[in-house]
């Protein structure tokens, strides 16, 4: 049996921001490479659905959604300065944050262990009310309150990688004990939110977790971080889920930030934090695609994602 998901949809290609960084291209690298390198034989293909907008409003503004589905019906062309949308976008975005969605009810009723969901517009940056950075929806966000409100599940982990801090899922859960948020990012960058001192206030204080990192950080500064600070957080937080989001704009090739990761440091974070989710949660783990704008280097790292992904789900 084929224990890793893998979530993708011809209309997030429908998501058309040419020659924005964030265009399909970044998706079509990713298929052709899991084609080309016969890794997508490995996994069980799952086909998303909309989300409504009953559950995007899990997070969401309800008059902010019809603003964004309003905007595209009409034709604007941005809903801020980096943030484009076309005719389709509404649909796709709809579609992301369903992805996520699909990957908790089939890790929830056992027919995978876990899910890559291959998505854009990405999802880290959006606030309750408004698109900021590329993002229309918070699909992490969105996944990780359908799993507690639908799903019954108590405590959720999101473990953030992306290069940017996700002002938006911090944002979400903030006061909440429930949702433990943890980013690890380049600081000072946009979009200037994540200091170490937002460790969360009221009932939510202590689950919230910055791991501000100095521009130029390696391979070896990621990995001391994810096995000394983040596994440790996971293990006391005692998850039911583990939400990744999977950025990998923290790559050395990557065109907008400043990181020096490689696509093994990549490889090598999947396999802690899988070995962690094993332990603690039935190994129940999905990762949502937030950013990474150079192809080949988002593609090779998506494949060797994948690839621990599959091994650890059959250990």
């Amino acid at each position: 049996m084929k224990r890793t998901g893998y979530i993708f949809h011809s209309k997030y290609l429908q998501h058309e921001t040419e020659p924005h960084p964030e265009n399909p291209g970044r998706l079509r690298a990713i298929e052709h490479r899991l084609e080309t390198s016969g890794t997508i034989k490995k996994l069980n293909l799952l086909a998303p659905r909309a989300a409504t907008e009953a559950e995007i409003g899990l997070i969401h503004d309800p008059a902010y959604i019809r603003q964004v589905k309003k905007a595209c019906e009409e034709g604007v062309t941005s809903l801020d300065a980096d943030t484009v949308i076309s005719a389709r976008s509404y649909e796709a975005a709809c579609l992301a944050a369903g992805a996520g969605l699909k990957a908790v009810d089939r890790v929830m009723d056992g027919t995978v262990t876990n899910v890559f969901c291959a998505v854009r517009p990405p999802g880290h940056h959006a606030e309750h009310n408004r698109a900021m950075g590329f993002c229309l929806f918070n699909n992490v966000a969105i996944a990780a309150r359908y799993a507690q409100v639908n799903k019954g599940l108590n405590r959720v982990f999101i473990f953030d990688w992306d290069v940017h801090h996700g002002n938006g899922t911090q944002h979400s859960f903030y006061r909440d004990a429930s949702v433990f948020y943890l980013s690890m990012h380049q600081f000072p960058f946009y979009p200037g939110t994540g200091a170490a001192s937002e460790t969360g206030a009221g009932d939510g204080l202590g689950t919230n977790l910055n791991i501000p990192l100095d521009a130029f950080s390696d391979d070896a500064v990621y990995l001391d971080r994810v096995e000394n600070r983040v596994i440790p957080e996971m293990l006391r937080f005692k998850p039911d889920l583990i939400l990744i989001s999977a950025g990998f704009d923290a790559h050395e090739d990557d065109p907008l930030a400043n990181m020096l990761v490689s696509t093994e440091g990549f490889a090598r974070m999947t396999e802690l934090v899988q070995k962690a989710a094993r332990e603690i949660c039935q190994g129940r783990l999905i990762s949502m695609l937030e950013g990474g704008y150079n192809h080949e280097a988002l593609s090779d790292s998506v494949q060797a994602h994948l690839e621990n992904l599959i091994a650890g789900a059959t250990a």
